[in-house]
């Protein structure tokens, strides 16, 4: 299979259990899944809808009893959910669980294979809804040149990643901000934009930003303010993953 083809970002998931060893374990098994990345854990139904409506979750991993609102009710109550596998220790609920497209159902005590097997699941799934373009059809990283060409207005456009200062998503399509003052348009979900230059040192911020962190002057607890003058917001969703890029980076 081509590197294009067998491409996934990494997959943004949430473990809710209201049962702490069973969210460790939920923890531990999307660490070890290198497709995954943990976006946060969650003891109830209702925190878990905080992070949901940040936009920065792909995936949850969600037990069905739950107080006050168990899973099935939780995945019930979202207009656009996300990816979702049911946890429980009750197998009756494995067809309810399949009337709300679930991409998959664990039974506890599950170990980390059948865990594993959910999750691959999960990335087929995810990648039937993000499909890679083609390098010469639809735009994609150009990891020589450390430039994008992306589809826009019907052609593709050639645009070097350092010139980039911020990119907005507009529902379905991004908006990108350059350092020449154009802004193309091209129609890509932000979390495979994020993908792209996750390693070219650009850190989604909020559910509907990312920054380029060479162009940052300052950062506050709750906004990032660029070198322009322009304020991003930080969403709670993505705080920790600006933090450690920025720990990473102190000099002591």
């Amino acid at each position: 299979m081509s590197a294009d083809t067998d491409y996934t970002p990494r997959i943004r998931c949430l473990a809710i259990d209201d049962e702490p060893l069973a969210r460790l374990k939920l923890e531990s098994y999307i660490r070890r899944t290198p497709y995954l990345e943990l976006a946060g854990t969650c003891q109830d139904a209702f925190k878990a809808m905080k992070y949901i409506d940040e936009g920065g979750v792909d995936a949850l991993f969600v037990d069905i009893n739950m107080p006050d609102m168990n899973g099935m009710e939780l995945v019930a109550s979202l207009t656009n959910p996300p990816l979702i596998v049911f946890t429980t220790a009750y197998s009756e609920y494995a067809l309810e669980g399949y009337k709300v497209n679930a991409i998959d159902y664990l039974l506890k005590p599950f170990g980390i294979e059948e865990f594993q097997k959910a999750a691959e699941k999960v990335r087929r799934q995810y990648n039937l809804m993000h499909p890679v373009p083609h390098k010469k059809e639809e735009g994609i990283l150009n990891q020589e040149e450390d430039v994008l060409y992306l589809k826009v207005d019907y052609k593709l456009v050639r645009i070097a990643i350092h010139s980039i200062r911020y990119i907005v998503s507009m529902r379905e399509y991004l908006r990108l901000y350059l350092d020449n003052g154009e802004k193309p348009m091209t129609l890509m979900p932000i979390s495979r934009m994020s993908g792209l230059l996750k390693d070219k040192g650009f850190i989604r911020v909020h559910r509907s930003y990312i920054v380029n962190m060479d162009k940052v002057a300052e950062v506050s607890k709750v906004e990032v303010k660029l070198k322009d003058g322009h304020v991003v917001p930080i969403g709670d969703t993505f705080r920790d993953d600006l933090k450690q890029f920025i720990a990473e980076r102190i000099v002591q």
